[in-house]
């Protein structure tokens, strides 16, 4: 069995940001006295799936019920037990799901296969079943065995069933959809990937998310059990600078254990092992109604919500597929008000606003016929205005696309270049030896406070004085520019090396003195960033080495945004060529892989971002007219 296959099988429920959402498994015993999860009574059940396996399912009935009521399911691989165990804040009654505790339902929260109380051995992602053997499993047999003893074990319920969950619960309430019990009304995941090579977790476009991958397989799977990896000093970017290449990840780190590095090391191109785990390609049209909800500055699972809304559109002949996204970190939706992050004030309460005046009457319309029939199929938060949108499909056809060109002396304007001259460029030295950090020095650990869900809001002006950083920058606008839709980098760049990371980043960059709030004042706010390891520019299936000094473009998707640059503000592209250690170093000499890379093949390159007529670097928009 693959290692990947065993991920998590010692992960705590505390774990907040590795494909779960462990603080909503909170308080019974410390929690507020208000906490409705008093209001409950709790019964146990192990229930059979077609090849016999047991898993641990746990249902909360509200106490003295008369009526027949509905049944909301949440699968999970982090411990059902704790949902009601050990939070001052309350338990996710209290917290993520108090709106609909309020309208009356029965909650189901169980453990997937392998996990916890459950029987059997547990697969990551598990891909799907063999459908010509009638006693294979995958995610969507189970959800749909477990919704058939529900609907038979149950003494008073009416019939249907909702789903949801948050990142990998998410998943699980998709993969239940792919193939639905007739019970299954509805689904709601919120934060699910949809592929962890191509856009979440683990890779992007190619490039490894090396302090994500490398603290996964240390909390999760090293012999000490579910235990923050202890780096012994404060800032993690020595430390992996230190380490130096990833080959000596497994001696130091990872000897005589079959981990999930071991996984990355083996498949660092998108094979079939990652096309497996993808989740669109499983979809087929649209069967229940979703709720798919995501968040702007998600750094794990921001890739995903948007495709699985793109995936159903096509086809939704009955209005199923809904999307919302907000203003919020990795699920922060269901365990906070949603009004600040960091520096930015969004003016509104808007997690509070999802819960009660979307997903509360979402779920009464599909699973009670209660509520409105007319809510908008698409609502998004559109930052830098701060005001909540509706659509009837997005992107909107409405939008126009603009084009914003890099020019000369660092300007940025939507005027294409006019000139064919080979020296209309800027150049600049990558040093591995020296990598761009993606946040604020000292970079703490994952587990460590706040600053890992928040770097996507993190003020750029961190990086001022690097010449490794080339930044173009607008004038003032002069009105409004709304962006609505896809963000596409396409970059004509060059190299003295046979491999690159090419990283673009689209930033808002507000007025000097910023009256509206101060504290504001000439902040840099990534919009829309990505990375792609140029290797893989020809398709991510095969890694191709570069020609020294040949220009290429590099398309990047910087994936889809609703955001208002304001009137007064200032439009900014950044290109550097590392992320550290969010991704991990590119040599800069190509290799067959770079896990295996040598030390000594990590040196310093040129690279060239070209501006001409003939090679115009540009980021094309999409714009709301």
């Amino acid at each position: 069995m693959s290692t990947l296959l065993r991920a998590c099988s010692r992960a705590s429920a505390a774990i907040l940001l590795l494909l779960c959402i462990g603080p909503l498994y909170a308080g019974e015993a410390a929690g507020p006295p208000d906490d409705p999860i008093h209001r409950f009574d709790t019964q146990v059940a192990m229930v059979p799936m077609r090849d016999g396996t047991r898993l641990r399912t746990v249902i909360y009935t509200p106490r003295g019920n008369s009526q027949d009521l509905p049944v909301l399911f949440w699968r999970s691989p982090y411990d059902v037990s704790r949902v009601g165990a050990g939070n001052p804040a309350g338990s996710i009654f209290h917290t993520g799901l108090r709106e609909l505790v309020d309208d009356g339902y029965i909650f189901v929260f169980q453990d997937i296969r392998g996990r916890h109380g459950s029987e059997g051995e547990f697969v990551m992602l598990r891909p799907s079943r063999d459908r010509d053997d009638p006693r294979a499993v995958d995610e969507s047999s189970d959800a749909y065995d477990s919704i058939e003893w529900l609907m038979n074990k149950l003494p008073s319920h009416n019939g249907r069933v909702g789903m949801l969950g948050v990142s990998y619960p998410a998943w699980l309430a998709v993969m239940a959809a792919v193939d639905p019990h007739p019970a299954l009304a509805a689904i709601s995941p919120q934060a699910s990937p949809a592929d962890v090579y191509i856009g979440d977790d683990f890779f992007h476009n190619g490039a490894f998310r090396l302090s994500y991958g490398f603290e996964y397989v240390a909390f999760m799977e090293r012999e000490s059990g579910a235990d923050v990896f202890d780096f012994g000093m404060e800032d993690t970017y020595d430390w992996y600078l230190r380490l130096g290449s990833l080959r000596h990840v497994k001696q130091r780190h990872f000897a005589d254990m079959a981990t999930t590095w071991d996984d990355f090391v083996a498949h660092p191109d998108y094979d079939n092992f990652w096309r497996a785990r993808a989740v669109v390609p499983q979809l087929g049209k649209i069967r229940v109604p979703s709720l798919t909800v995501g968040g702007w500055y998600d750094a794990e699972d921001g890739y995903g919500p948007y495709r699985l809304y793109q995936a159903w559109q096509d086809g939704d002949d009955n209005d199923m597929n809904h999307l919302v996204i907000g203003p919020w970190t990795h699920g922060i939706w269901l365990w906070d008000d949603g009004r600040k992050i960091a520096e930015l004030d969004f003016e509104s309460a808007t997690a509070s606003h999802f819960r009660r005046n979307i997903m509360a009457p979402w779920f009464a319309r599909q699973l009670k016929d209660k509520g409105d029939t007319d809510m908008a199929a698409v609502q998004l938060f559109q930052t830098g205005a701060n005001q909540w949108q509706q659509f009837d499909e997005w992107p909107a056809p409405e939008t126009v696309e603009k084009r914003l060109y890099l020019g000369a002396q660092g300007r940025l304007s939507f005027t294409p270049p006019n000139t064919d001259q080979e020296r209309a460029a800027d150049s600049y030295v990558s040093n591995p030896a020296d990598p761009v950090p993606y946040r604020p020095r000292p970079i703490g650990h994952m587990f460590a406070g706040p600053d890992w869900g928040q770097w996507l809001t993190q003020d750029q002006r961190f990086l001022a004085g690097r010449d490794d950083v080339v930044g173009w920058v607008s004038e003032p606008l002069e009105e409004d520019i709304a962006l609505s839709g896809n963000v596409i980098s396409h970059l004509f760049a060059s190299t003295t090396g046979s491999d690159a990371d090419w990283v673009v980043k689209l930033i808002d960059v507000y007025p000097g003195d910023y009256s509206a709030d101060p504290a504001m004042s000439g902040y840099q706010l990534i919009v829309a960033g990505e990375i792609l390891r140029a290797r893989y520019r020809n398709g991510l299936e095969s890694a191709e080495p570069l020609e020294p000094g040949k220009v290429e473009e590099y398309r990047i998707d910087l994936q889809p945004r609703h955001h208002l640059f304001r009137k007064g503000h200032r439009i900014m592209v950044q290109v550097q060529s590392s992320w550290f250690p969010l991704f991990d170093r590119n040599p800069q000499t190509f290799v067959d892989n770079i896990f295996n890379a040598r030390d000594r093949d990590f040196r310093a390159a040129t690279h060239t971002i070209h501006r001409s007529s003939r090679f115009p670097s540009h980021i094309r928009l999409q714009t709301l007219p």
